[in-house]
């Protein structure tokens, strides 16, 4: 992709992000059974998160990164996710966490991401956090380099790949022992489901409302 078609792109997305988000109603599109029923709010002991979603221009498209999360006595082990993690003493803003997080965790140099804006919070009930989606840009691709502990591996995935609707589906993913009914995006012969594939339904929605 051009230079120029890329920073329009990303001129777009951070109008758009501006605006309202359509948050509930994009999430709602790959929310799982368990958490339609189950209906849990943030409570006094819920944590702050944030995540990376940071877009680049490669191989004339562009390409965003996601990361498999290595086995571990936890409830995100082995699950699709963006760079991320939890809000620390130190980090003044969210924003912050997730750029510091995703230097943590994949190399990113974050001196180098600009940030554009932001996606709705979201709440992850079997873990008490409350996430904040950040969007950011790097003008070239990244050299990933992922703490093993972290992270098992860097998916690298197009923004048209992603946009591909055939690549969603539904099925029952066993979780810790349960089955839990989800809808999911095939990438890359990883499925992605959860509060990943919830906020990749918002980000979707609002890119095709400036790509239209």
């Amino acid at each position: 992709m051009v230079e120029s078609t890329f920073h329009s792109f990303a001129n777009a997305l951070r109008e758009r992000l501006a605006e309202p988000l359509p948050g509930p109603e994009a999430h709602l599109k790959m929310a799982s059974a368990s958490r339609l029923r189950m209906a849990m709010q943030p409570n006094e002991r819920t944590r702050r998160s944030a995540v990376l979603i940071v877009f680049y221009p490669y191989q004339h498209s562009i390409y965003l990164p996601l990361i498999l999360r290595p086995q571990y006595d936890g409830v995100h082990a082995g699950q699709m996710a963006f760079p991320g993690g939890r809000m620390e003493r130190s980090d003044e803003s969210l924003i912050r966490t997730a750029l510091r997080e995703a230097q943590e965790e994949v190399g990113i140099r974050v001196t180098d991401v600009k940030v554009l804006g932001k996606l709705t919070e979201l709440y992850i009930a079997p873990s008490n956090f409350f996430v904040q989606p950040v969007v950011g840009i790097l003008p070239y691709r990244p050299d990933f380099y992922p703490d093993p502990r972290e992270v098992e591996h860097v998916v690298e995935v197009s923004l048209d790949e992603l946009m591909d609707e055939t690549i969603i589906g539904a099925n029952a993913v066993e979780v810790r022992g349960t089955i839990i009914d989800a809808p999911f995006y095939q990438i890359q012969g990883f499925k992605v489901w959860g509060a990943t594939a919830m906020m990749i339904s918002e980000l979707l929605m609002v890119i095709n409302s400036v790509t239209k």
